[in-house]
């Protein structure tokens, strides 16, 4: 690595979480269907953005990308996220919060469009219906990526969801041609397998011919090489690149290195809490144990550790009160 502790560059969509608690009834004449996620239209944010103002909303800085960063950031990896918000009152949230938790700001801005938001309604019973709306991740373009920060980095994570646009995708293009040219491992998260089966052949060349470590769960691996072996699917995928990992829920991961492939034991309970973000702090575990030189096994044990720990709360980042008690528990892994 080019630092004594490594340095993580992330490129991903900023979604504000906007978490609100409302009756049954709320949501039925809101006309949304209990416990299923959405893609919604900007006419749909409006109105629950409207809607929203009568209640006392709770904000959090969200996305797939910006979670891995996140969490780096407050185990003490110095993190930096890139990506795209507007000039509303969320992204003006976003910058507070993400500056606040200790991570570098790349964020640009875009003035065409209004910050991407997750609008999560939760009703008595602890279901979470989730309303997402991209906004301005989507007009994240070349221009956007900031050379010098990417080439003082010693990791470069982005994830599946990138690809959704071609401005996007074009703009992680750069960013890969960057880190290649300043010797920058490259992390990529495969992170939907939605995104497998609209980019299948276009994700197999990235692996191949872009990537030092990959992340995909025993889903998204299945549909990349067409396999329900997740053993099988992480040698095929780390004969592509020199690491390879696979999560395989409750029973725990494998990962390639250099073609031998380790078995990592799960942790966590039987019955999570919410598994939301799970993937994402495996991620940031494993990169934090190469941050910290960690050989591959005790990061991908780490990386096991923390998603344990997150699956026992709702949220997907750790509260800055969590912090000490998983560094000691870090140490001793």
């Amino acid at each position: 690595m080019k630092n004594s502790k490594g340095i993580v560059y992330g490129i991903g969509n900023p979604l504000i979480d906007v978490i609100v608690s409302v009756s049954d009834e709320e949501l039925k004449a809101l006309g949304l269907y209990k416990g299923t996620m959405n893609l919604i239209s900007l006419e749909k944010r409006l109105e629950l953005t409207e809607f929203i103002k009568t209640k006392h909303p709770a904000f959090s800085c969200g996305g797939s990308c910006p979670n891995t960063v996140i969490t780096l950031s407050s185990l003490g990896i110095e993190s930096t996220l890139a990506g795209k918000v507007g000039t509303d009152e969320y992204g003006t949230i976003y910058r507070e919060r993400l500056r606040s938790l200790g991570v570098r700001d790349n964020l640009a801005v875009s003035d065409a469009n209004v910050t991407g938001s997750s609008i999560i309604l939760i009703t008595p019973d602890s279901e979470r219906t989730m309303n997402t709306y991209l906004g301005a991740n989507r007009d994240f373009c070349p221009e956007d990526v900031i050379e010098e920060e990417v080439a003082r980095s010693d990791f470069f994570h982005f994830t599946g969801y990138m690809w959704d646009t071609k401005n996007q995708m074009e703009a992680i293009r750069k960013a890969l041609e960057i880190a290649k040219r300043n010797n920058v491992m490259v992390s990529f998260d495969i992170a939907d397998p939605f995104a497998v089966g609209r980019y299948h052949d276009a994700f197999l060349e990235l692996i191949e011919n872009h990537c030092d470590i990959v992340f995909a769960n025993k889903e998204e691996a299945r549909m990349l090489f067409d396999n329900y072996d997740p053993y099988e699917c992480c040698k095929t995928m780390g004969k592509l690149c020199e690491t390879a990992i696979v999560k395989n829920g409750k029973k725990g991961s494998f990962i390639s290195y250099r073609r031998t492939v380790y078995e990592i034991p799960v942790q966590g309970p039987e019955t999570p809490v919410d598994t939301t973000g799970a993937g994402d702090t495996y991620a940031a575990g494993f990169l934090y144990g190469l941050c910290n030189g960690m050989d591959i096994v005790r990061s991908g044990n780490v990386a096991s550790e923390l998603a344990g720990q997150i699956i026992k709360q709702v949220g997907a980042q750790f509260s800055e009160e969590k912090i000490p008690d998983l560094k000691k528990m870090i140490s001793s892994i």
